[in-house]
């Protein structure tokens, strides 16, 4: 069932928290659950598959890492991320370096503690740029956190931009 996870925050909670960034911590796993149960879960939390967003890790032919955050319902379009990058070509980050990249593993990128400890560029997709919330990891799988997009994307200095197909 989702809740209120009160274990210990995640580095990027802390970062948020020192940064006076108002976020809710909401635990969403979907492993080994069917569409039902998924579906019970986000509706006890007031949310729509279209509120939680995946944080890509990609690199630039000419920028190297950076990432792209997108609604988990959206596919990112890699030619519009390259124009607004200031790269000719991007690729998706290879698996097998993704951990050694971001410190995170697949499934828990987070903008945050990326922005935290690499500085690399981060950009948001246009579908948040209006919303009152979103959900993106909180560092960790199967844990999320609630927050405003504007006020993310302004603490970590990451543009609003159409990056979707």
């Amino acid at each position: 069932m989702a809740k209120k996870k009160k274990d210990k925050k995640t580095l990027p909670e802390q970062v948020l928290d020192k940064h006076k960034v108002a976020y809710t911590p909401v635990e969403l796993n979907a492993i080994d659950l069917s569409q039902e149960e998924i579906d019970a879960q986000m509706a006890v939390l007031g949310i729509q598959e279209s509120d939680i967003y995946k944080t890509l890790a990609v690199k630039g032919d000419k920028t190297g890492p950076l990432v792209a955050v997108v609604p988990l319902t959206e596919r990112l379009d890699m030619k519009k991320l390259a124009a607004v990058s200031g790269n000719k070509k991007t690729h998706m980050l290879p698996l097998k370096e993704l951990e050694a990249t971001t410190g995170y593993v697949h499934g828990a990128n987070n903008p945050v503690g990326i922005w935290h400890n690499h500085g690399f560029p981060i950009y948001f997709d246009n579908h948040a740029k209006d919303a009152d919330f979103f959900l993106v990891s909180a560092g960790e799988l199967g844990r999320s956190d609630r927050l405003n997009p504007a006020e993310l994307a302004a603490m970590i200095q990451a543009p609003f931009a159409d990056l979707t197909e």
